[in-house]
């Protein structure tokens, strides 16, 4: 059997009565936090350029686009609304990814329920199906992949989409396995963008891809299924010669599932996870000591440079460039003591006061970190006073970055409330919070999606 075959009999076998309570726990809570950040998200420009150029407002379909009553076809209705989950890079984040795990499977899932109905346990499964399959394939190429320069929430994301849709339409492993084998070329999404409208791109094109891998899969469309491993496949082609261990993706399958081990990383700035740590750092010390900002002369914080790389950003041109700068984001938790969407939205990111604090704020890779293959999610923040005094915090992983450094309680909820108040009213968030959180017990998704619409918007304009 090939890799693909492999692992696809793997996807076909995960029912949902198998799974261990705390698989279940995670995923609600994954689908939670992503339903919230894209309802956040789905008036953001990016979004909207997107329906726009799709022209949804002019064509029919079954398939909702989050946080309003209009309706596209369920791969609009998927690029649309994935690119909304990515939108304030506010969505969860995965170490064994090195990426966002949810918002490349979940738009795609939210859209083919519209169109198969199922009920939340079915749902629940297939998520957990797409989550196992893009960490585990991320287990055998990292880290080197995501140091080349490949975005590993779209290039590794597009396999756990195509899984969770195949596992939703209840395809057998043939198909799976075609489906993933059309998914390896479908597969794309470089760093370099980062900080612009295309990283979310990224995402709304991947969850686009996986539906559209699974819907050509179950029409009897054919791919390589040696598409992983064929000397011009995607290991050797993305990675290269060397650079992967195919056995990696297979070993220890399911025990524990990702999803519970290390699990998805909560996010409690709307920021890129590379400045949380350093961010967490700075919080603590300001909440341990007076800390007025025209007393600090500088700011040292020193991160693993694989985080750095994407994050030494001193003078950002935009809001999302701003998402990027760990200056610009420690600048504002000194002033402000916490970091709000609001932060990154029109010109905010050039206020004179923290540009001015930026200037004193010095990034640089971390002394102790080696270039192995360990997770690098710390930071360590030195803040250096006019009077010579010095502050220094260190911190191995930013809270909620796993089951292992969870959020403070209440903060996933309370997360979930201000992002989905930005689309709906206040009645409608609760009623929404409580189905998510029950999501195991609805007879039917599409109810669920009735609660995410938002009637009477008015359509988008770019």
């Amino acid at each position: 059997m090939t890799l693909i075959e492999q692992i696809a009999e793997k996807i076909v076998a995960i029912r949902y009565a198998d799974l261990p309570k705390e698989a279940v726990d995670w995923a609600k809570a994954a689908i939670l936090d992503t339903v919230g950040v894209t309802l956040a998200g789905a008036n953001e420009e990016c979004a909207r350029i997107v329906e726009k150029t799709l022209a949804v407002g002019e064509t029919r379909g079954d398939c909702l686009i989050f946080g309003s009553d209009r309706r596209a076809g369920p791969l609009d209705a998927a690029l649309v609304n994935g690119t909304a989950a990515h939108a304030l890079d506010f969505d969860d984040v995965s170490n064994s990814l090195g990426g966002h795990p949810s918002a490349p499977i979940l738009p795609a899932l939210f859209a083919l329920a519209d169109t198969e109905d199922c009920d939340g346990r079915a749902f629940v499964a297939a998520y957990v199906a797409g989550f196992e399959t893009e960490t585990r394939i991320a287990r055998g190429v990292h880290f080197h992949h995501y140091e080349k320069g490949w975005h590993p929430t779209a290039t590794l994301g597009v396999f756990g989409a195509a899984a969770a849709c195949c596992h939703l339409m209840r395809l057998d492993a043939a198909q799976t396995a075609q489906a993933l084998a059309i998914a390896a070329s479908l597969a794309s999404g470089i760093k370099a963008n980062f900080g612009t409208m295309t990283k979310p791109l990224h995402v709304g094109h991947t969850a686009r891809s996986g539906l559209f891998a699974a819907l050509l899969a179950q029409g009897g469309f054919t791919a390589n299924n040696a598409a992983l491993e064929h000397p011009q496949g995607f290991l050797l082609v993305y990675n290269g010669e060397g650079n992967f261990d195919a056995a990696a993706i297979l070993r220890d399958w399911g025990r524990p599932y990702d999803v519970v081990q290390p699990g998805p990383a909560i996010k409690q700035y709307p920021s890129c996870g590379s400045t949380h740590p350093a961010l967490d750092a700075l919080l603590a010390l300001r909440g341990e000591h007076a800390m007025p900002a025209d007393k600090v002369v500088r700011i040292d914080t020193w991160t693993h440079p694989r985080r750095l790389a994407h994050t030494n950003r001193p003078d950002p041109k935009s809001g999302l460039d701003a998402k990027f700068s760990v200056q610009y984001c420690l600048a504002r938790a000194t002033l402000q003591g916490q970091i709000r969407l609001e932060d990154f939205e029109g010109k905010a990111y050039d206020d004179p006061i923290v540009r001015a604090l930026m200037a004193r704020i010095h990034a640089a890779p971390h002394p102790d970190a080696g270039t192995a293959n360990e997770e690098a999610l710390g930071a360590e923040v030195r803040v250096t006073f006019d009077s010579g005094e010095t502050i220094a915090k260190k911190v191995g992983a930013a809270l909620g970055r796993g089951p292992d450094n969870p959020l403070p309680a209440g903060a996933l909820a309370a997360k979930f409330v201000n992002c989905a108040g930005r689309a709906l009213p206040a009645a409608s968030v609760a009623r929404l919070q409580q189905m998510l959180e029950t999501l195991e017990a609805a007879p039917s998704v599409k109810a669920v999606l009735a609660a995410i619409a938002a009637p009477g918007k008015l359509a988008r304009s770019a």
